[in-house]
């Protein structure tokens, strides 16, 4: 698992590189001491997991995740104990107090690796007016561009991140997403039929009662990936 350490206080970020270093399957790719730090650090190089601090100067580490379009485990570690429900309410994997004791850390670790290797629990951490919480992204049927925006379509509801449709494509390439058309991606579990209209556009209805149109492009691309259709 690739990781990364966010936190304030460089002692902090040291006596957690001292714990993972007796973890040989886990690799600390990179640290940060803000959440600025971190959002570009983490944008370039997609960890699996996260230790997070909560309080850091500028934006919290809840601020981090709300800012983020895709959801690495994530396992808090801070001086305080009142952040724990919310901490647990938004998913996180777990909720380690400075300092750490080594076998916490272990249960911590053991959590990720057995979340690391159960495949589709991908997710990612969205607010939804007051609430913040991880959406698996197999729950995600339909993800529209909108500007600088991506919106999320999920089980009658839908909410915006900020991400490209771009980003969101290549993030998600190890997933059943297919993109359609310009400004449209969708997962392809969802895909009820598939048919050509009269006047030869492609539409596709999915599970939900959605329909998207996909370019000609992308429809060739599709039955090429999907031999046989």
């Amino acid at each position: 698992m690739r990781v990364i350490i966010v936190d304030d206080e460089r002692s902090a970020r040291n006596e957690i590189r001292r714990l993972v270093a007796g973890c040989p399957d886990l690799e600390i790719i990179a640290e940060a001491a803000n959440a600025d730090e971190a959002e570009q650090l983490m944008e370039e190089q997609q960890p699996d997991l996260l230790f997070l601090d909560i309080q850091m100067p500028g934006r919290s580490g809840f601020d981090l995740l709300e800012g983020l379009a895709w959801g690495q485990q994530v396992i808090f570690v801070t001086a305080f104990d009142q952040y724990a429900v919310k901490a647990f309410e938004v998913g996180a994997l777990d909720y380690l107090m400075k300092p750490v004791r080594e076998e916490r850390f272990a249960r911590a670790i053991a959590q990720a690796r057995q979340q690391f290797h159960t495949p589709g629990e991908a997710s990612v951490f969205v607010k939804d007016k007051n609430t913040y919480y991880f959406l698996p992204w197999k729950e995600v049927h339909l993800i529209e561009s909108l500007d600088n925006y991506a919106r999320l379509s999920f089980n009658n509801k839908s909410v915006l991140i900020k991400s490209s449709l771009n980003q969101l494509e290549k993030r998600l390439e190890a997933m059943p997403f297919f993109r359609v058309n310009r400004a449209q991606l969708i997962h392809t579990g969802f895909i009820r039929q598939i048919e050509t209209l009269e006047d030869g556009r492609t539409q596709v209805t999915l599970t939900t009662g959605h329909t998207v149109e996909m370019s000609e492009r992308q429809w060739i691309k599709f039955r090429k990936i999907h031999r046989g259709i």
